[in-house]
């Protein structure tokens, strides 16, 4: 298989070809591009999925500013502000800003505008979501509402629901509550994320994400328990974590758009088969990112910073000669 030889790009944008136009010329100061691929863009999952990877490049520059100034009574527009702000005010509070309370402030007011603009769109939703994890302590009272079910946490349960009526099951709101779990609670948080993953994937129809949401959790248990040392130790190789790998990959990925599939879901995927050693499925998924990969989980399981690329290396190799041996091909 060629793709032995292939050295990996990350690109945010993926196997989306339109939308990494769109994000070239977004990184030269250029926004028509971003209009007319949102103006195209049906289905409100990639709708979603292309504003927040947009909002990203675009909120280290003033283009969306000057879009709303050239066209003011655009929806679009109006969405892209918000996720500006609200990824402002997240980089803000990662990085201990003192502006984080203002620019909190700020996208709190401006999901809030989205929300009566454009009153379909999960979006504004998805971004108050987002914004959620700032609340630590929940003191907003619409951040310790009553969960759903057993085993769940009190959270910002109507922000996923509102989400959650205009894309059922959209990924991007499952991710924001799953860092608002991981936000609330520190190091008690993963029982917690453990039992949210879970019952999202069990309530999630066929060819949802959401049935990838658990090997996130498993990930991340496993860089709290800093286990990079352990390489394929029992973390990967338990009967609940190949069960949740296999799922993920009849669940979503034999049934999904690949297509418009997150790299990270796919490389989580490629990661939990790899590290269960279920190489032949995990071949198929190295196949289906081709020339793309994405850092996470990578970097987590690699022993020096700066070396996920080389782990992933390592993981897709041992993977497709995996599966060439189950076929019975020649080696090499």
């Amino acid at each position: 298989m060629a793709a032995d030889h292939i050295r990996p790009v990350y690109h945010p944008a993926g196997h989306d070809s339109e939308l990494r136009a769109a994000v070239q010329d977004l990184k030269a100061g250029r926004w028509v591009s971003m209009r007319n691929l949102l103006a195209d863009t049906a289905g409100w999952g990639l709708w979603t999925q292309r504003t927040q990877v947009l909002a990203a490049v675009a909120a280290g520059s003033d283009a969306v500013r000057t879009w709303r100034a050239e066209e003011p009574t655009n929806v679009a527009a109006t969405v892209m502000h918000t996720r500006v702000v609200v990824e402002r005010a997240l980089r803000a509070h990662r990085e201990g800003h003192p502006r984080t309370k203002e620019l909190w402030q700020l996208g709190w007011e401006a999901c809030g505008a989205a929300a009566r603009i454009a009153p379909d769109d999960p979006v504004p939703w998805v971004c108050l979501l987002a914004l959620s994890q700032l609340d630590s302590k929940q003191r907003l009272e619409e951040h310790r509402l009553a969960p759903p079910g057993p085993m769940l946490f009190p959270g910002p349960w109507e922000l996923l629901s509102e989400a959650d009526r205009r894309d059922p099951y959209n990924r991007e709101a499952y991710h924001r509550m799953l860092q608002f779990v991981y936000a609330r609670r520190g190091s008690r948080s993963l029982a917690e994320a453990v039992n949210f993953a879970q019952w999202a994937a069990s309530t999630a129809p066929a060819g949802s994400a959401l049935h990838v949401l658990p090997l996130y959790v498993r990930v991340e248990r496993y860089r709290r328990e800093n286990g990079q040392e352990k390489a394929l130790d029992l973390h990967w190789v338990t009967e609940d974590a190949t069960r949740d790998a296999a799922r993920a990959l009849d669940l979503w990925f034999d049934r999904a758009v690949l297509a418009e599939a997150s790299l990270l879901d796919l490389s989580h995927l490629a990661h939990a088969l790899w590290g269960s050693l279920q190489f032949e499925s995990a071949a198929r998924v190295f196949e289906a990112l081709g020339p793309f990969y994405a850092t996470l989980p990578w970097a987590y399981r690699a022993r020096e910073p700066g070396q996920a690329e080389e782990m992933f290396l390592r993981a897709r190799s041992r993977s497709l000669a995996g599966a060439r041996e189950a076929r019975g091909d020649p080696p090499g």
